[in-house]
C-alpha cells in the first residue's frame, strides 16, 4: 500500500544566501494548513547545513487544460454522440442489448456492490474515525447547513423528482414483480420499493465517492480529482500517469452522458408542462428553445460559481419544492397521506434488510425482466452519476466532519425523498381508484403524470405552473453544477478549493446543450442513457478502490491519533525562570511584531539547532521560512515513509474580555480587540497551542516531542 507523501524537499546548499522556491504542483504537497512551505522537488542532495530555505511566495502551476484527458473523452463522446446520430435505430438496440446483458450477468453483482458501498459509509460515519475533518483540524465549513443541504438535494436528485413522483409508484401499484397489483398490500409494497431505488443505497454510494475525494483533496492537499484517491492504492506515479489519466476520461465522458440523458428528460418534462399549462405545441423546435434557454441560464450560474449562482438557485430550489409538496399535501386527503408516510417509512425500513438482496432469483424470467427494468436500472444509474455527484460534493463539504459528511449525504435528502414519493405516490393511488385515466397517463407517460394528477385539485393551472419553474431550476441546477466539474475535472493545476477558468466552465456548459440538441432531434437518447448506465460496472470497481483506499487511510489515522498519545519526556525547563514568568507569559497578548521578533530570535535560533544536528546523523533536514505568511516550518524527510512536518505561524486571536485593559500594548486602536501568536501546525492542522514566551530550550523540547511521537506513528505503520 503507498502513502500519500510528499516528495524530498530541495535545500539550500551550504553558506548559500536563501533562494526564493517556486512551489510544486499542489498533488505533490502534503502540508499543514495549505502551507507552501513543504511544497518542493524531488531529488534534493541531503542538507548538511542549518541554512534557511527561504519562500517568497506561493507561485503554483498555472491552471491549463489537462490535454490527455481534455482529448480523450472528446473523442470518445464524439465517437459515441455520432454513432447515435448516424445509426439511430442500430446503437439503440446495440446499446439497448449490452445494457440486457450488464443487467442479467451482473445483476447479482450490483446487489451487493451497492449494499457494501452503504454499509461502509455508515461505518465510517458511525466509527472512532467520524471526527475527523475534511480538511485541517481547525478548519471550519465553507457552506452553512442549509445552503450545503440544498445544493446536496438539487445537485443529487434533479428533475427525476418531477419525472418519477407519481409514475414509479403508480406503475410498482398496479404491476407489481409479486403479487396481485391494485391490491393494499400492493400499494404499500409500491411505497417501500420506491423508497428503495431512491434511499438510502444511492445516497451511500454518493457518500462513498464525495468523501473518499474530499478526505484526499482536504485532508491530504491532492488535487480534487478523481485520480487522487487512488494514491493510497497504486501510489502518486500511477496516479499521475495512465491509470488517473483513464480514471478522469473515465468520469468525464459519464458525466457528460449522464447530463444528456438528463437534460433530455428534464425537456420532455418541461415542454409537457409547457403544452399542459400554456397549450405550447409539444415540437422539437420548442424542445430545442428550452435547451438553449437552459444552457444559457447554467452557464451564467458557472460563471458566478459555487459560492453565488449555484449556491442560491439551489435555496431557492430546495424552499418552492419543500412548499409545494407541504401545499399537496394539505390541498388533498391529509390524514391519509400522514397515516400512510408514517406507514411507508415503517414498511420501508422493515423490508430494506430483505429488498437489499433481493434478486428475484426464483420468479423466472419475470422477475429477472423486472430486476434489469428497475432494480439494477436505478443501482447502475447511481454508480453512472456518482463521479458528477461525488466530485460536486466534495467541492462544497471543505471542513465538515466525516460524521456530518456521511449523515447530512444520505439522511438529508433521505427525509425529503420520503416526503416527496409519500405524498405525491400516495395522491397518485388515492385518486387512479376513481380515475383509471390517471393511473394510464402516469404509466405510458411519466413526464404527464404529474400534471395529470393536479388535475384532481382547485386551480391545476397553478399547481402545474409551480412545479414546470421547479423543473427547469432543477434542470438549471444540474447544468451548471455539471459544467463546473467538467470544467475542474478537464484542468490541471488546480488547488483543493478553486474551480476551472470561467471560459472553460462556459465551454462545457455549451457542449452539454449542443449534445443534448443532437440527440433531441436524432431520438438517441434512449440509447445514450444504456450506455451511461453500463458504465456503471466498471466504475463500480473504482468505487471499491475507494473503499480500499479510505480503510487503509483512516487506519492511518487511527496510527497517528495512537502515536499522539504516547508518553515522552517533558520539555526541557530552564531554572532561571520562575512560576511568575510562566504567568506572565500566560497573561501575554503581544503585537504582530512582538511575535515575529520571538520567532526570529528565539524560534528559527531553535529549530536550526535541532536541524544541525539531525544533519549530522544523516537524516534530511531542512527549515523552511515563507516570506508571505512568515511562518516558519521544521521539515524532516523520510524517504518512502510519511515526513515530519512542525510549522509555526503568526496567527490572529481574539482577546479575551478581561484583558482589554490591557489594550496599550497593541497596534492601533483599531485592531484592539485582537492579539497575536505563534501557533503550531502539524501535518493535521493546527494544534491550538502557542509559543511565544517559551524559551529556545522549550522549543527544542517541543520539536523532540512532536517528533517522537511521528516516529512512534511510523513504528506503528510498519
Amino acid at each position: 500500500m503507498q502513502t500519500p507523501n510528499n516528495p524530498p524537499g530541495q535545500n539550500s546548499a551550504p553558506g548559500q544566501t536563501p533562494v526564493s522556491s517556486q512551489s510544486a504542483p499542489a498533488r505533490h504537497t502534503v502540508s499543514p494548513a495549505d502551507s507552501p512551505a513543504s511544497r518542493s522537488t524531488s531529488g534534493a542532495a541531503p542538507a548538511t547545513s542549518t541554512a534557511t530555505v527561504t519562500i517568497s511566495g506561493t507561485a503554483t502551476e498555472p491552471v491549463t487544460i489537462h490535454r490527455i484527458v481534455f482529448t480523450a473523452s472528446a473523442l470518445m463522446t464524439i465517437t459515441l454522440i455520432a454513432f447515435t446520430l448516424l445509426f439511430p435505430t442500430v446503437s439503440e438496440q446495440v446499446l439497448g442489448h449490452a445494457l440486457a446483458w450488464v443487467s442479467d450477468r451482473f445483476g447479482w453483482y450490483y446487489m451487493l456492490i451497492v449494499a457494501a458501498y452503504g454499509i461502509f459509509s455508515l461505518y465510517v460515519g458511525m466509527s472512532k474515525y467520524g471526527d475527523i475533518k475534511l480538511g485541517q483540524d481547525h478548519e471550519k465549513p465553507d457552506f452553512p447547513y442549509l445552503a450545503w443541504a440544498a445544493m446536496l438535494f438539487s445537485a443529487g436528485i434533479g428533475i427525476d423528482l418531477l419525472f418519477f413522483g407519481v409514475s414509479e409508484p403508480l406503475t410498482h401499484y398496479l404491476s407489481p414483480p409479486t403479487g396481485d397489483g391494485s391490491t393494499p398490500a400492493a400499494a404499500r409494497a409500491a411505497l417501500a420499493q420506491t423508497f428503495l431505488h431512491w434511499g438510502l443505497h444511492g445516497w451511500g454510494i454518493y457518500a462513498l465517492i464525495g468523501m473518499a475525494l474530499a478526505y484526499f483533496a482536504y485532508r491530504h492537499n491532492l488535487p480534487l480529482a478523481l485520480r487522487s484517491a487512488l494514491v493510497p492504492v497504486f501510489g502518486q506515479k500511477r496516479a499521475d500517469g495512465w491509470l488517473g489519466h483513464s480514471v478522469d476520461i473515465f468520469g468525464v465522458v459519464c458525466t457528460l452522458l449522464g447530463l444528456a440523458t438528463s437534460l433530455g428528460i428534464g425537456v420532455l418534462q418541461a415542454n409537457a408542462g409547457l403544452a399542459h399549462v400554456f397549450g405550447i405545441e409539444t415540437t422539437k423546435f420548442t424542445q430545442a428553445v428550452i435547451i438553449i434557454i437552459v444552457t444559457v441560464t447554467a452557464a451564467a450560474s458557472a460563471m458566478s460559481g459555487v459560492d453565488k449562482g449555484v449556491r442560491r438557485l439551489s435555496e431557492f430550489n430546495m424552499l418552492t419544492a419543500i412548499l409545494l409538496v407541504i401545499a399537496l399535501l394539505f390541498a388533498g386527503p391529509t390524514q391519509f397521506l400522514l397515516n400512510a408516510m408514517v406507514q411507508n417509512i415503517g414498511d420501508y425500513f422493515e423490508t430494506l434488510p430483505v429488498k437489499t438482496f433481493e434478486t428475484y432469483a426464483y420468479e423466472g424470467a419475470q422477475g429477472a425482466t423486472w430486476k434489469s427494468t428497475w432494480t439494477i436500472f436505478f443501482w447502475a444509474w447511481w454508480v453512472a452519476w456518482a463521479p458528477f455527484v461525488g466530485l460536486f460534493i466534495a467541492r462544497i463539504s471543505r471542513g465538515r466532519t466525516l460524521r456530518e459528511f456521511v449523515f447530512g449525504v444520505m439522511f438529508i435528502p433521505l427525509g425529503f425523498i420520503f416526503a416527496w414519493f409519500s405524498i405525491f405516490g400516495n395522491s397518485g393511488i388515492f385518486h387512479a381508484a376513481t380515475d383509471p385515466t390517471l393511473a394510464k397517463t402516469a404509466i405510458e407517460s411519466p413526464a404527464m403524470g404529474l400534471f395529470a394528477l393536479f388535475e384532481h385539485y382547485a386551480h391545476p393551472a397553478i399547481w402545474s405552473s409551480v412545479s414546470v419553474i421547479i423543473g427547469l431550476i432543477f434542470f438549471v441546477t444540474s447544468a451548471d453544477s455539471g459544467a463546473l466539474v467538467l470544467a475542474n475535472l478537464s484542468s490541471k493545476g488546480l488547488s483543493s478549493g478553486d474551480d476551472a477558468p470561467i471560459w472553460l466552465r462556459l465551454f462545457w456548459a455549451a457542449a452539454t446543450g449542443l449534445i443534448t440538441l443532437g440527440l433531441l432531434f436524432s431520438g438517441g437518447f434512449s440509447a445514450l442513457q444504456s450506455v451511461s448506465v453500463a458504465a456503471g460496472l466498471p466504475f463500480s470497481l473504482v468505487l471499491f478502490i475507494y473503499m480500499v483506499a479510505m480503510a487503509y487511510s483512516l487506519r492511518q489515522e487511527g496510527n497517528r491519533r495512537k502515536a499522539s498519545t504516547f508518553d515522552m519526556a517533558p520539555p526541557a525547563l530552564n531554572p532561571q525562570h520562575s512560576w511568575r514568568d510562566r504567568l506572565n507569559r500566560i497573561l501575554n497578548f503581544p503585537t504582530r511584531k512582538a511575535v515575529l521578533r520571538f520567532m526570529a530570535g528565539t524560534l528559527e535560533p531553535a529549530m536550526q539547532d535541532v536541524c544541525a544536528e539531525l544533519n549530522k546523523q544523516g537524516v534530511q533536514t531542512t527549515v523552511i521560512r515563507n516570506e508571505e505568511d512568515q511562518s516558519l516550518t521544521f521539515e524532516v524527510l523520510h524517504g518512502e515513509e510519511v515526513d515530519f512536518l512542525y510549522q509555526v505561524k503568526p496567527v490572529s486571536a481574539l482577546m479575551p474580555v478581561f484583558a482589554m485593559n490591557q489594550a496599550s500594548n497593541l497596534e492601533s486602536d483599531k485592531h484592539h480587540e485582537r492579539y497575536w501568536r505563534a501557533e503550531v501546525f502539524l501535518r493535521e492542522g493546527s494544534q491550538e497551542y502557542d509559543l511565544v514566551g517559551y524559551t529556545r530550550e522549550q522549543i527544542i523540547g517541543d520539536i523532540l516531542n512532536q517528533y517522537e511521537r511521528h516516529m512512534q506513528f511510523l513504528h506503528l505503520e510498519r
